[in-house]
């Protein structure tokens, strides 16, 4: 199962380091110095930090076998309301955790949440998968987005279906054909036996009448 989402990019290097190279009485000394250490952290770097891990805990959520594809889409107020409030954070995960957790049987699904400043403004959103179109188009831009390759697998085995099915209507459309040629075949050879057989009937008919025929005419020409 694939994970994107523009989340991924948040804060990649939140803390820089660099090596100091120093010579202290002939001997080399290394340290690991935190950029800007003396300094505290801004607020756009706090939020980065947050949403960074925010998404980390999104990827520790299980989906339902029913739930085929998930993205969230979270607001910016959505995420200044839960870095003020760890327990709005926390009902926040919990509703994703128990939408992604529900079985939408009997079909598969495709779930989008949507994260407002409040829960009034949460939301989740599913489509049967094969009918999602509105799901790829509105998590194109998700925080967070979970999709598997169940369609595409399901697509290959239906062509594959379909092309076995076809193979077989091919073989027995040959079977079939081959079956009227030899019929075709054995009626051409007992046609031809029974006109040869009418024939040898017919000479015989004819041999018959005309050995008949000689011997009345010879039987008609001695004395009485």
């Amino acid at each position: 199962m694939a994970i994107s989402g523009i989340g991924q990019n948040y804060y990649q290097n939140n803390v820089e380091t660099k090596r100091n190279t120093k010579n202290v009485n002939g001997t080399e000394k290394f340290a690991l110095e935190k950029t800007g250490s003396t300094q505290e952290l801004s607020e756009a770097e706090e939020m980065e930090l947050f949403k960074k891990e925010f998404y980390e805990d999104l990827s520790k959520v299980t989906n339902h076998r029913m739930v085929s594809n998930a993205a969230v889409n979270i607001s910016e107020a959505a995420f200044k309301a839960m870095k003020e409030d760890p327990q709005y954070r926390e009902k926040v995960l919990s509703l994703i955790q128990r939408d992604w957790g529900d079985s939408y049987a009997p079909r598969n699904c495709s779930v989008l949440i949507t994260v407002g400043a409040t829960l009034n403004e949460y939301r989740a959103d599913s489509w049967p998968v094969g009918y999602d179109s509105e799901f790829d188009v509105r998590s194109q831009n998700s925080f967070y987005k979970r999709t598997s390759d169940k369609k595409d697998r399901q697509k290959e085995l239906l062509e594959e279906y379909l092309e076995k099915r076809a193979q077989s209507k091919r073989q027995q459309q040959e079977l079939l054909d081959e079956k009227i040629a030899k019929a075709e075949q054995e009626r051409s050879r007992l046609a031809k036996a029974w006109a040869g057989e009418r024939q040898m009937a017919a000479a015989s008919n004819a041999y018959d009448a005309n050995v008949m025929t000689e011997i009345a005419a010879g039987g008609d020409s001695l004395p009485g």
